[in-house]
């Protein structure tokens, strides 16, 4: 079946389903449309008239071809039409996305099954680069092993998977004991669970904590998969769940030179499915709440109840972070902290990093499309 319809036209997909297409979608979309060379985009769609209707429609086949007005041919595969369909109101598959991938959940007895990947084999096989942002899309979190003791390493290690995003700490930052701290992480009190830098725009994505010298006493590290956490959360409270999912709430970060605010959901969605994609918290840098006095009645339970369940022994994953190792996790997923350390007991010295994950996310699709998993180098 082909049916030209005012502003679009209807046909029968090969699974019998009937789809609708724009007839400006379809012109926007002939292959023409597209330099071969740099796959952008060189048609121009506000050059057509606002009455825009094929002069003729035919499907020969597989194929679907459209003359227009001014007398140019499109053709349009139907298997590819069919990908652009919305069965159903579900989202179409599109170009597909290897980077869409379900969200793996862990708890506090995770840190034995953490991925661990040799920074050496890393640098030397791709396909292990594959394997290790797969991870990070999975669980959110990895261990890379084997880090040289220079700041070479770790910017060598964190452009396997894409570009170093500066933030208002620098291009790195060092986590060590200074004699005039500006930051709770630069003294050897405790950290209290948190995500980094809120008060940005965006916040970085994918963190990197590279380990050069740890010698003393105490100072564990603490993570949380915030995902595990939220679930958990919208099923036990869910006037809460969607008051955080809503309300945005203030982030700052102040010195002698600096004034960096941003207003920030507390749990944040996936725009594609509506799941969990990760959070926005931190005690330390949130800016005082300014909500109204009724909203401030239900924010505070809301926030006290959600901030209560990340520190559950259930959620909380302690471990030791060693010299020569890297732990790198998701900013928006993973909540981390550290237990307090004895100063003068001995050297600890971290340097970090971060990578956006749209940056991770386009490694992985490159090379899982070249590396299948499974597959040999």
């Amino acid at each position: 079946m082909l049916a030209l319809e005012e502003r679009g036209l209807r046909l029968s997909l090969a699974n019998g389903d009937l789809a609708y297409f724009n007839y400006y979608w379809l012109r926007d979309n002939c292959t023409s449309a597209w330099d071969e060379s740099t796959q952008e985009r060189i048609y121009d769609i506000l050059e057509e008239p606002d009455d825009l209707k094929p002069k003729t429609a035919q499907i020969d086949a597989s194929t679907l071809t459209i003359e227009w007005p001014d007398g140019h041919q499109s053709r349009y595969d139907l298997a590819w039409l069919a990908r652009w369909h919305y069965p159903n109101g579900q989202v179409c598959m599109g170009h597909g996305d290897l980077a869409q991938r379900k969200r793996q959940p862990w708890y506090a007895d995770h840190y034995s099954q953490i991925k661990r990947f040799s920074f050496p084999e890393l640098i030397e096989q791709p396909a292990q680069v594959a394997d290790w942002t797969e991870a990070l899309l999975d669980e959110g979190i990895a261990l890379l092993t084997e880090m040289p003791n220079s700041n070479e390493g770790l910017q060598q290690a964190c452009e396997l998977i894409g570009v170093v995003r500066s933030s208002f700490s620098g291009y790195t930052f060092d986590v060590r004991t200074e004699a005039n701290p500006v930051n709770l992480a630069y003294t050897n009190k405790a950290l209290e669970l948190h995500t980094d830098l809120p008060p940005e725009e965006l916040a970085p994505g994918i963190q990197f904590l590279h380990c050069r010298v740890n010698d003393a006493i105490g100072g564990e590290s603490l993570f949380v998969d915030a995902c595990s956490v939220a679930q958990a959360f919208k099923a036990q409270y869910p006037d809460y769940f969607n008051l955080l999912t809503t309300l945005k709430v203030p982030f700052r970060y102040t010195t002698n030179f600096q004034d960096v605010r941003a207003r920030q959901v507390i749990i944040e969605l996936d725009p594609y499915n509506g799941e969990v994609s990760g959070i926005h918290f931190s005690q330390h840098l949130a800016d005082v709440f300014d909500f109204p006095p009724e909203v401030m009645d239900a924010f505070y339970p809301a926030f006290r109840k959600f901030g209560q369940m990340l520190q559950d022994p259930k959620y909380l994953m302690r471990f030791r972070l060693n010299a020569g190792e890297c732990i790198v996790f998701d900013n928006h997923r993973v909540v981390h902290g550290r237990s307090a350390f004895v100063a003068g007991s001995g050297a600890r010295h971290l340097r970090g990093c971060y990578v956006d994950r749209n940056e991770m996310r386009s490694t992985y699709r490159v090379l899982r499309a070249k590396y299948p998993k499974g597959e040999a180098e």
